[in-house]
């Protein structure tokens, strides 16, 4: 089934842009292919040292280049909870390799931070260009040329964004994803958010907030809430990067298991050596780029892929734009509510018919590319599939239930919950901005109230402490982009600004910084840029001045003349404290060189 008009529209858009950077891109990894990517250029020394510690046959095998080599890029630790399955991974990777004919190794590892551990801490000003860093890292452990392939091992915020951006610099590998999956269901994400404004409020404890927060986040696998991490999970798989169904299966079951195994020996079947190679490069393209915004609409996934999306497409020469997404956000409706969209986690979206059921509904609505390229082989419509285990411990695959197990959570097309996918631009004097409208009332869509302007998170909190913020107002909280402080999440200002909203204040933010994926009801525009360090507008808001933030019309306003505009100074703000500390001195380079937010805040430049 072929997409509907508008999708093709804008599709044929974004080709036609990414022309002459596309043609480039393809034209480097076809190079890369034909000159370099065998180990037969690798000489004997080369050789003995990738494969020093490796068996007698082995060797023989990696001696020449007839026999497969996947490389295993892992973002493993035991600190992030979605990360510590991965460490028993790689064991089992070579196992399947070995049953397939290939060999697997280890290539190298990426750092991996956890976003909900540096939240209002210095250490979330690395958080974004951590990104690049991961991005890099692997690059690195794939630059030794011993693979025909590779396999990437993380889930996590940032971490999928660097792996694929970092798989699309070897596009001419194949690249299979793999992910660890959720952990089980603990105590509902709106009761821990209650638990967090009572605490806010100084209505309980530490004792109990940490109690909350410690049935929430208790196990291994990924947050349960659909945030950035479980956004990056069904966006791997809508874009063909993961084998069908592997998204949302827990840890430490077999079919977990199972999909690992498979996923090990598919990324071996796909490369050079054989019939069915698949070239990430080749396969990540406009349409499968367009099938990943389509999905973060449909589920109301996470503002950071507005950033992330772009830097990526940017990694295979496509110039994706927020007014794309912003088009595409018109054209899809909401099809999944999961907090903070609704009250439903990531288990109880995956019981309803997950990943399976909603490809299907998009596919048969005309709203993906169905004629794309997978890991797993032609086309997207296999990918509209319920996994199970068979008797004999592998992945069977069953069609999606024809209906959703619990409408509440997962809608088919003709009933969904709202008719667009709810991340909107905004654009006027103060620039442009992303907001994300699905978890927001609509009678709190439009605000117009007067500035509170802070320079950080922390002023904004120690206001509140004081009981400063009386009355209807807008938060202005500047500084936060990339080149300010590395645009760090400024996901504790929703518990502040959600208890003021519940006592019946009108209140929003606007910020050239990010919020977490966890974005939610109070009204953020977010991303702002030019941000305040690079002369933008929302560096000269004063308070008192008046803000409209409409996100019906799309229009984020100061009301201000311009000519008054004009003349006021650009502020000056003393940065010195986010310059140093927590390793923060080693990222002046990346500050200095990132883009704007809507290029992808990346230290790699444009596509």
């Amino acid at each position: 089934m072929t997409a509907r008009h508008d999708i093709e529209t804008i599709t044929d858009r974004i080709r036609e842009r990414s022309k002459a950077s596309r043609e480039a891109y393809l034209a480097r990894i076809a190079q890369a292919r034909g000159s370099t990517a065998n180990r037969s250029v690798l000489s004997c020394g080369n050789l003995a040292h990738g494969f020093a510690v490796c068996s007698p046959s082995e060797k023989v095998a990696l001696g020449g280049d007839r026999v497969p080599n996947l490389g295993i890029i892992t973002a493993y630790n035991d600190m992030l909870s979605a990360h510590q399955p991965f460490e028993t991974y790689p064991a089992l990777i070579k196992q399947a390799a070995k049953e397939a004919g290939g060999i697997a190794q280890v290539a190298g590892g990426v750092p991996a931070m956890c976003d909900g551990v540096t939240q209002g801490q210095p250490g979330m000003e690395l958080s974004l260009f951590s990104r690049d860093v991961i991005a890099m890292a692997a690059a690195i452990g794939l630059s030794h040329n011993m693979f025909d392939a590779a396999a990437f091992l993380g889930v996590c915020d940032k971490i999928v964004p660097g792996l694929l951006m970092a798989a699309l610099s070897f596009g001419h590998l194949p690249a299979v994803f793999i992910p660890a999956g959720p952990m089980t269901s603990g105590l509902p994400n709106d009761e821990k958010a209650k638990v967090r404004q009572l605490y806010a409020e100084g209505k309980c404890g530490r004792a109990e907030l940490l109690e909350a927060e410690s049935k929430s986040y208790h196990g291994p696998g990924t947050c349960t809430f659909y945030g950035t991490a479980n956004s990056n999970q069904m966006l791997m798989e809508i874009m063909g990067l993961h084998l069908p169904g592997a998204s949302f299966i827990n840890p430490g079951t077999p079919l977990r298991d199972a999909l690992t195994r498979e996923a090990a020996k598919r990324a071996l079947a796909i490369t050079a050596l054989g019939n069915a190679y698949t070239p990430v490069g080749a396969m990540v393209d406009e349409r499968v780029i367009v099938n990943g915004v389509v999905g973060l609409h449909a589920t109301g996934g996470s503002t950071n892929h507005t950033i992330h999306l772009i830097a990526i497409a940017a990694a295979a020469g496509i110039r994706l734009t927020w007014q794309d997404i912003s088009d595409l956000s018109e054209a899809v409706p909401l099809l999944a509510r999961v907090y903070p969209n609704g009250l439903a986690d990531v288990n109880h979206f995956a019981a309803a018919g997950g990943m399976g059921f909603l490809i299907r509904e998009l596919l048969d609505a005309g709203l993906l590319h169905e004629d794309v390229q997978t890991v797993f082989g032609e086309g997207l419509r296999p990918y509209a599939i319920e996994p199970k285990l068979g008797a004999d411990g592998s992945v069977q695959r069953e069609p999606a239930p024809a209906t959703s197990g619990d409408e509440k959570i997962l809608a088919p097309f003709p009933k969904a919950f709202q008719p667009t996918g709810g991340l909107k631009v905004l654009s006027g004097n103060l620039g442009h901005a992303i907001i994300k409208t699905s978890a927001v009332k609509p009678e709190r869509r439009v605000i117009e109230a007067p500035a509170r302007v802070f320079d950080d998170q922390a002023e904004l909190n120690d206001a509140f402490k004081a009981g400063e913020l009386t009355g209807d107002f807008i938060a202005i909280v500047r500084f936060q982009g990339p080149k300010a402080n590395g645009m760090p999440e400024l996901h504790r200002l929703t518990t502040v600004l959600g208890v003021l909203q519940d006592r019946g204040q009108h209140v929003a933010l606007v910020t050239d910084g990010r919020m977490s994926g966890a974005s939610g009801k109070v009204p953020a525009a977010i991303h702002v840029t030019p941000e305040a360090l690079e002369g933008g507008v929302i560096g000269k808001v004063r308070d008192g001045d008046l803000v409209r933030l409409d996100a019906e019309a799309g229009t984020l306003e100061l009301k201000v003349p311009d000519a008054e505009l004009a003349q006021r100074p650009a502020p000056v703000a003393d940065l010195s404290a986010n310059a140093f500390g927590f390793g923060r001195e080693l990222f002046t380079g990346f500050r200095a060189m990132a883009t704007r937010a809507d290029l992808g805040a990346s230290a790699f430049g444009t596509a």
